[in-house]
């Protein structure tokens, strides 16, 4: 199988342009995409395809990983709040975790949800703080429970980023970006935990632009992340079906549209989409 055979066609359209940084894709079941931009002004944007991109939200500290509770409310990792935020649908915004322990967050990235209700995300990076403000001396993953308490999974983990599960919820995903390019897997538990670290995937050296960064899961089970030279898939034997090329560096990716088989990409300056046969995996709710 060649990556071609799982793309309903080749073409690439141009959703939104003239951004710096675009991150955190979020499709919304009301027919629009969400995305951050952390190259400033540190905003979540709003596109309705063929349209124009909108402000939806001008104030956050940084927001980059982006996803949905069960309830709805969009959930994201804003780094210089050191916190992960639930904003409800009337706009209003709520820090869901701060901390772990005594432990002030460094910096959350990104997240992903669980049917149950759990919240995993990703602690990483210094970056901004002042000496000795950092209360983790590494980077880690951790997990927001159904009852609202954060639980640490993994420490320390090198430099964890984009995160997926899998479509029986029995198998977490995270990237490490550097300086080893890799995907871990772990086995998740009923009750969310996770154990049974290994490597899933190792990129190879590469010349081109690109690294690990942003990560999805098809309904069949296929990784999708970006690295070098592009949008990269996986089978869920960690296999390397193809690597799709963009016209920018890819960064991070979401499924969308009514039948949910449009991959829309953030890469760098732009958003991209192209349609895939295969739908992506759907982001839990309830009802």
């Amino acid at each position: 199988m060649d990556v071609a055979d799982l793309l309903e066609s080749p073409e690439i359209t141009t959703v939104a342009t003239g951004l710096k940084f675009t991150e955190g894709p979020l499709w919304h079941p009301d027919g629009y995409l969400l995305f951050t931009d952390v190259g400033g002004p540190w905003r979540i944007w709003k596109v309705v395809p063929g349209h124009d991109k909108e402000i939806h939200r001008d104030d956050t500290d940084r927001a980059t990983g982006l996803t949905f509770d069960l309830h709805g409310n969009v959930i994201a990792c804003e780094q210089m709040a050191r916190a992960v935020t639930s904003m409800d649908t009337e706009g209003n915004v709520s820090a869901i975790a701060t901390h772990y322990g005594e432990k002030r967050l460094n910096r959350p990235n990104d997240v992903v949800g669980r049917s149950d209700g759990s919240l995993y995300f990703s602690n990483r990076g210094v970056s901004g703080l002042e000496e000795g403000e950092a209360d983790f001396e590494h980077n880690g993953v951790y997990r927001i429970a159904p009852d609202g308490t954060v639980h640490e999974e993994v420490y320390p983990f090198e430099d964890p980023n984009g995160l997926a599960i899998s479509p029986d919820e029995k198998t977490y995903y995270q990237i490490n970006t550097r300086p080893s390019a890799h995907i871990d897997a772990f086995d998740i538990a009923d009750d969310g935990s996770l154990s049974n670290q290994r490597r899933f995937f190792t990129f190879p050296e590469s010349e081109k632009p690109g690294f690990p960064d942003g990560m999805k899961v098809d309904s069949l089970g296929r990784v999708y992340v970006s690295g070098p030279g592009g949008l990269w898939v996986l089978t869920p034997d960690a296999e390397v079906i193809g690597v799709v090329e963009f016209p920018e560096q890819v960064i991070n990716m979401a499924w969308g549209d009514e039948d949910n088989k449009t991959m829309y990409v953030a890469a760098m300056t732009s958003i991209y989409s192209i349609r895939f046969n295969t739908p992506g995996l759907v982001i839990p709710r309830v009802a």
